[in-house]
């Protein structure tokens, strides 16, 4: 199967002053349509460097980086924004919501930008928002919301507009582990129902019980990647 996601010899090297910081080196990562994968390292292992470069929010320095047969480190900012707008949701570990907006405009946000009018946006994140446990808070401001609803707010905001791709960067990391596994249980189940990619980074070894392969980092580089098959798992890679 032809992969979704394609990173060929990713380096990333930030400057501070006179010296160099390598956060990537030589990555090289494969990953086919409809997987669950998850990007595991403890801090500073490189695992958001290296979604900020999948996604678009950072260029590398060398490297190619190919979504859907694009290469989009060559896109300019305007190029990358209408890309992710049709084939890219988000979740972030601090929910990224507007604090003046409801549930319901919230959820809205990707659908007025790709231009859905007002009565169909407003049905289809209703319907999103009733998906997630969230029907009864659709006039509900962040501030009126636990940190889990909150997060389930991201959740449809992401799924809302059906994109081909979703990026989680720590999705649980501000939530207890009650939370925690409802959230993984409920991004996860979501994904699989639309047939979309998944990608996860986290440092929390619980998210591994839902994805389909892992993905180990540390020090800038992929140290071992495991696929997972029920209950077993199969190291695919492991760096001498």
């Amino acid at each position: 199967m032809d992969s979704i996601i394609s990173v060929k010899k990713i380096r990333k090297v930030y400057r501070m002053g006179e010296e160099k910081i390598v956060a990537l080196n030589q990555i090289d990562l494969e990953i086919p349509p409809e997987e669950i994968c998850c990007l595991l390292g403890p801090s500073g292992s490189g695992k958001s460097t290296l979604l900020n470069m999948i996604a678009g929010l950072e260029k590398p320095t060398k490297g190619s980086i190919i979504i859907k047969g694009k290469h989009i480190e060559k896109m300019n900012e305007a190029q990358l924004a209408k890309f992710r707008q049709k084939y890219i949701g988000f979740i972030f570990q601090s929910y990224n919501l507007i604090p003046s907006l409801t549930a319901l405009e919230n959820v809205c946000l990707p659908l007025i930008f790709q231009g859905v009018p007002k009565k169909k946006r407003e049905k289809l994140a209703k319907e999103m928002l009733e998906a997630v446990g969230l029907g009864s808070r659709l006039k509900h401001k962040p501030n009126e919301m636990s940190g889990g609803q909150q997060q389930r707010v991201s959740i449809a905001r992401a799924f809302v507009n059906r994109p081909t791709i979703i990026f989680a960067d720590e999705p649980t990391g501000n939530l207890d582990t009650h939370t925690t596994i409802e959230i993984l249980e409920l991004m996860t189940r979501l994904a699989k129902e639309h047939k979309q990619t998944m990608v996860i980074v986290s440092h929390d070894l619980e998210v591994s019980d839902y994805a389909d392969r892992l993905i180990h980092m540390k020090d800038g580089e992929i140290i071992s990647i495991e696929n997972k098959s029920n209950e077993r798992k199969d190291l695919i890679y492991e760096k001498n």
